[in-house]
């Protein structure tokens, strides 16, 4: 059993965890109690997303299927059908009505939040799909899979405008734009994370220092009216946080037993959240005081 994706909410006050045992549970990210579990899922959780106004949360799972959950009565308000593998990712798009997922049947999909329905399914990848996510305007949506590949999408349309890959060829494990959705975030299973202009097609920073090799790490930004960083977990057990500019490690967090996982951050309330592996089972919030 392991904790395999934390997000916290818009305002911050409340995190979801996904796992292996089929739950989603709801936490108090200031007192640190669960306040809902949701349940309805028949396999093991691989992620979840909240939507931008925080009515609804996305789970993906191994039962092929992705739920939405209403957080006003707990209960699933849809089940979204259609993908023929585990589903491995899911995101929201920034006005709420869409969401994009990924799985192992090699295909990205848009789905049509109030219907219900898949809109869009794109033949993507050549293996698994390993994450995916939409700009910070819902104009563009970027993949990325075992397959080494990072692809860029117009959500209208459909069509794909950006292949990025490395000479290497990594597996690539977790994807995200950036904030100004000028560059890409990849994490790849050759310990390192790249920031991508992908207009361009050129990598211009990379961050290492971590541990991945084999797990699909998640790796987030940090902003802060002072700086902004780059922060992922690790197969050694820590988290590592990178000076976005300097490519320097400036700090590690200390304190879970086994490989980190998941990570998710919320500017509002300051919190970096982590997740870990079977010895450890623990989530951790962190306060981000290099602010």
């Amino acid at each position: 059993m392991s904790i395999s994706s934390v997000e916290f909410s818009p305002d911050g006050k409340v995190l979801a965890s996904a796992a292996a045992d089929k739950l989603v549970k709801l936490w108090d990210t200031a007192t640190g109690e669960i306040i809902k579990t949701l349940v309805g899922h028949t396999e093991g959780i691989s992620d979840v997303s909240w939507s931008p106004d925080g009515e609804f949360l996305a789970s993906a799972s191994d039962d092929k299927t992705i739920r939405i959950w209403s957080l006003e009565t707990g209960l699933t308000a849809k089940v979204l059908l259609g993908h023929t593998n585990f589903v491995f990712c899911a995101s929201f798009n920034p006005k709420s009505n869409l969401l994009v997922s990924g799985g192992f049947d090699e295909t990205v999909r848009i789905w049509d939040i109030a219907r219900g329905k898949s809109i869009k399914v794109l033949p993507a990848h050549s293996d698994p799909v390993t994450a995916v996510g939409f700009s910070h305007d819902g104009t563009l949506i970027v993949s990325c899979a075992m397959d080494g590949l990072i692809r860029v999408w117009d959500t209208n349309s459909g069509q794909c405008l950006k292949t990025i890959v490395d000479d290497d060829n990594p597996i690539c494990s977790h994807v995200r734009f950036s904030p100004n959705s000028k560059f890409i975030l990849a994490s790849t299973q050759d310990s390192t994370i790249r920031l991508w202009n992908y207009q361009t097609g050129r990598c211009v920073k990379t961050y290492t220092g971590h541990t991945n090799r084999t797990y699909c790490i998640f790796a987030c930004f940090v902003t802060t009216p002072n700086a902004k960083y780059v922060v992922s977990g690790s197969e050694d057990g820590k988290l590592y946080i990178w000076d976005l500019q300097t490519r320097q490690v400036l700090q590690t967090l200390e304190g879970h037993r086994d490989v980190v996982l998941a990570v998710a951050t919320n500017s509002a309330q300051n919190m970096i959240a982590s997740a870990s592996l079977e010895k450890d089972l623990t989530i951790r919030l962190w306060y981000n005081d290099s602010s």
